[in-house]
C-alpha cells in the first residue's frame, strides 16, 4: 500500500502560532482527599496497569475551562487527590511538568466503532479506535448502539457491550439509537437510566433504515424529558435525499461529488428547524450532532437566545474540508454524512465554536479503508477490510465515514488556540468539560478536580508533529490530514492514574477501559 499522500493546500490559509498563556494566580484546591484505588500488575505486564504508586505532577500549567494556573497536582490511585502549591512528594512518583500543560483527558462525544455498513464494517473496533483516541489525548469515548428493525433497544445494548468488553482500552459508554419506534421500545426507554444510559439518538434521514417519523421523535422527546434524558439528533431531510439520489443515479451520476449534491445544505437547516420546534414544544433538550452549515448554526443561535433547550456539536472535517475534496480522484475518502460543505460554512463553524453557539467538537469517527483489497500492517499483523472501493461507480454504496478520532485535540489546539481563534480554556471546554457535563459524566470525567478520575493529557504546547498515516494509530490506510503540521501535542496520557501513552510508546491493553454509568438530569449548556 502506498502511503504517500499529496499535501493538500487547504490549510495554507491558516497561520497557526503559539499563544502566550498567562498563568493566573496559583490556587490551592481544597477538599477531602480521595481514597486510593489499587491497580494490579501481573508478572511481566507492560500495559496500562502499573505498580501501585501515587503521582505528583510538579510545576504544571493546569488548564481548566475557567483559568490557567501553575501549581502541583497529586494523584492517589485512580483519583485526583489535591491541587496546590509545593505539595509534599511523600510516597509519590514525581513527574516534572516544567513548560508543559496539564489538561483533562478528552471526552469524545461521537464515534462509531465496529459499525456494520453496506456489507462491511468500520475498520476501528473498541481496541484500535480507543488506542488511537488515547494517542491524541482522549481518554473517554462514546459510541452508538444499533437497533435492528423489529429488534429491541436492550438487544442492541447487549450487542454493543459484547463488542466492547475485553477490547476497550479507554473508558467508554453508549448512546442508544432509536431507529424502529414501537410501543415496546417506548416502554424500554424508561429503563435505560438504571443502566447508566441516559442519551438517545434519532434520525430525520436514511429513509427505511434509520429514520423515524417526526411524531415518533416528538414522543421520544417527551419520554426522555420525563426521565431526565437527552436526545441526540441527526438533521438531514431524508425525503429530499431519497428523491435527489434517485434522479442522480438515473442520470448516470455515480461519482463521489454527488454524495454532497444529493444532500444539500438547506436540507440540514430544514430538518434542524423541525427539531428545534419539537424541542420548544416538548421542552425537552436536543443535542444536534455534526452540524455542518452556517444556516443551522444561526437557527441554533436564535433558538438558544429564546430559551429553547438545544445544543450543537460539530466535527473537525466540517472546519477544514469542503465538497471540492469529493471531486478529487480519491474523493471517496471524504464521503461522510452529512457531507462536507463550503468555505463559508467552515468559517461560520469556527466562529460558532469560538462564541459558544456550538458547545462541543466531536469527530463522528467512522473509518473505512480506501482500498480494502490491500492489507496494511496493524501492530504486526496484516489487516484488510472492505471499504470505499465498494462504491466505485455508485456514490450511494460508498461507506459513509472518515478517520479523525486521533486528531481532534491536536488540530483544535493548533488551528484554534495556536491561531488565536479561542483560548486554551475554551479548548478544554469544547473537548472535555462540555461533553462530560452534557452527557452526564462530570465531574468524574472532563475535570481536573479533587475526586475526579485522574484522566490527564500532559501537553507540550511547543511540540511539532506532522500528521501522517505512517505514524497515526487509526486502523486505516489513509489520513485526510496527511502532511498537516501541528504545534502542540500530548507527550503523556493517563487513564485513571495509569500511564497509557508515553511519547510513541503504547502501554495500554485490550480490556483496560471501563464502562461508564452516566447520570440523568445533565445540564443544558
Amino acid at each position: 500500500m502506498d502511503y504517500n499522500g499529496e499535501q493538500s493546500p487547504w490549510y495554507s490559509r491558516f497561520s497557526p502560532h503559539l499563544c502566550c498563556l498567562s498563568p493566573a494566580l496559583p490556587i490551592r484546591a481544597k477538599g477531602n482527599r480521595a481514597s486510593s484505588v489499587k491497580s494490579e500488575r501481573g508478572p511481566g505486564r507492560t500495559d496500562c496497569a502499573r505498580i501501585e504508586m501515587n503521582l505528583l505532577f510538579r510545576n504544571a500549567n493546569i488548564i481548566t475551562s475557567s483559568l490557567t494556573r501553575q501549581c502541583d497536582m497529586l494523584v492517589e490511585g485512580e483519583k485526583i487527590a489535591e491541587i496546590g502549591q509545593d505539595l509534599p512528594a511523600t510516597d509519590a512518583e514525581v513527574v516534572d511538568c516544567s513548560g508543559l500543560n496539564l489538561l483533562p483527558g478528552g471526552v469524545e462525544p461521537h464515534a462509531h466503532l465496529a459499525l456494520p455498513m453496506f456489507g462491511t464494517v468500520s475498520s476501528d473496533d473498541h481496541y484500535s479506535g480507543h488506542r488511537a483516541a488515547a494517542f491524541g489525548g482522549t481518554t473517554t469515548v462514546l459510541d452508538f448502539t444499533t437497533q435492528s428493525r423489529g429488534g429491541s433497544l436492550q438487544e442492541s445494548i447487549e450487542g454493543w457491550h459484547a463488542k466492547a468488553e475485553g477490547l476497550a482500552a479507554v473508558d467508554y459508554s453508549f448512546h442508544v439509537n432509536v431507529t424502529d419506534f414501537t410501543p415496546s421500545v417506548a416502554a424500554e426507554i424508561s429503563l435505560l437510566p438504571a443502566q447508566g444510559l441516559t442519551t438517545l439518538k434519532v434520525f430525520t434521514a436514511y429513509n427505511g433504515r434509520l429514520r423515524i417519523a417526526d411524531e415518533d421523535i416528538e414522543e421520544v422527546l417527551r419520554i426522555a424529558r420525563e426521565h431526565g434524558m437527552l436526545v441526540l439528533l441527526h438533521a438531514e431531510d431524508g425525503d429530499e435525499i431519497e428523491a435527489l439520489e434517485g434522479s442522480a443515479l438515473a442520470a448516470g451520476h455515480g461519482d463521489p461529488i454527488w454524495h454532497a449534491r444529493t444532500r444539500p445544505a438547506q436540507g440540514e437547516v430544514v430538518a434542524g428547524q423541525r427539531a428545534i420546534a419539537l424541542a420548544a414544544d416538548t421542552k425537552a433538550p436536543v443535542y444536534v450532532v455534526h452540524v455542518t452549515t452556517s444556516g443551522l448554526v444561526e437557527q441554533l443561535r436564535r433558538a438558544r437566545a429564546q430559551g429553547v433547550p438545544v445544543m450543537g456539536e460539530t466535527c473537525p472535517q466540517y472546519l477544514f474540508f469542503t465538497e471540492d475534496h469529493l471531486m478529487q480522484s480519491d474523493g471517496a475518502k471524504w464521503v461522510c454524512s452529512p457531507p462536507l460543505r463550503s468555505p463559508a460554512d467552515n468559517s461560520a463553524l469556527w466562529t460558532a465554536v469560538s462564541d459558544d453557539s456550538i458547545q462541543t467538537v466531536g469527530t463522528d469517527h467512522c473509518p473505512f479503508f480506501f482500498d480494502g483489497t490491500t492489507s496494511i500492517d496493524y501492530e504486526g499483523h496484516p489487516v484488510a477490510i472492505a471499504g470505499k472501493e465498494l462504491g466505485q461507480g455508485d456514490f450511494t454504496l460508498i461507506p459513509n465515514g472518515i478517520p479523525a478520532i486521533e486528531h481532534r485535540l491536536p488540530l483544535l489546539w493548533t488551528f484554534g488556540v495556536g491561531a488565536g481563534r479561542f483560548s486554551a480554556e475554551r479548548f478544554v471546554e469544547l473537548t472535555a468539560v462540555n461533553p462530560a457535563k452534557i452527557l452526564g459524566l462530570y465531574p468524574r470525567k472532563g475535570a481536573l478536580l479533587p475526586g475526579s478520575d485522574a484522566d490527564i493529557a500532559l501537553w507540550d504546547p511547543g511540540k511539532q508533529h506532522t500528521i501522517s498515516v505512517r505514524t497515526a494509530h487509526m486502523r486505516t490506510d489513509h489520513d485526510l490530514w496527511e502532511g498537516v503540521e501541528l504545534t502542540g501535542f500530548p507527550v503523556r496520557v493517563y487513564l485513571r492514574g495509569r500511564l497509557l501513552v508515553d511519547g510513541d510508546r503504547w502501554l495500554g491493553s485490550p480490556g483496560g477501559g471501563q464502562f461508564l454509568r452516566r447520570q440523568s438530569g445533565a445540564p443544558v449548556l
